[in-house]
């Protein structure tokens, strides 16, 4: 009689913990800090209780404790956050690049699976955050913190 497969790690598991997820988030700031596009969103600096509340956010998204919505207020504080800021498409993409780098320079897990769901999070949140920061956006004022896993998400339906 063969084992019974388990079930696969969480992505933040597989990723190596909040540790890791805080490693190559500090780097991925660190780089926002030193770009001509993207420091500005920031006004020029990323101070440490935004690192570590996008922390506890990726965190709890990629399948840790759900300590973003217990703490902060869930979906509706970070929608809070992106409201206004008019995210251009060359942000967004610099964002997302920006990501990717500081995976490879916090020595995250390099196997394609691991890449493509977190990057593949990048991408799908960094679309979100950009129309949801337009002026005069009709937002969704309410939805659950996203759960990403291994496949494949589908479309978001009210």
């Amino acid at each position: 009689m063969s084992p019974e497969p388990s079930e696969p790690p969480t992505i933040i598991e597989w990723g190596g913990g909040p540790e890791a997820f805080e490693r190559w988030l500090n780097r991925f700031y660190d780089l926002v800090e030193q770009d001509e596009l993207l420091s500005p969103v920031f006004g020029g600096n990323v101070g440490e209780e935004h690192r570590r509340r996008v922390t506890l956010w990726w965190c709890e998204v990629m399948g840790g404790p759900a300590e973003y919505t217990e703490k902060l207020g869930g979906y509706e504080h970070m929608l809070g956050r992106h409201v206004g800021l008019d995210i251009t498409p060359q942000q967004r993409l610099r964002f997302v690049t920006l990501l990717s780098r500081a995976a490879d320079d916090a020595s995250l897990p390099a196997d394609p699976e691991f890449r493509a769901a977190i990057i593949g999070y990048a991408e799908w949140g960094s679309r979100l955050a950009v129309y949801n920061s337009r002026p005069g956006a009709q937002v969704a004022q309410h939805a659950p913190v996203p759960r990403w896993g291994w496949g494949v998400a589908p479309p978001y339906e009210p």
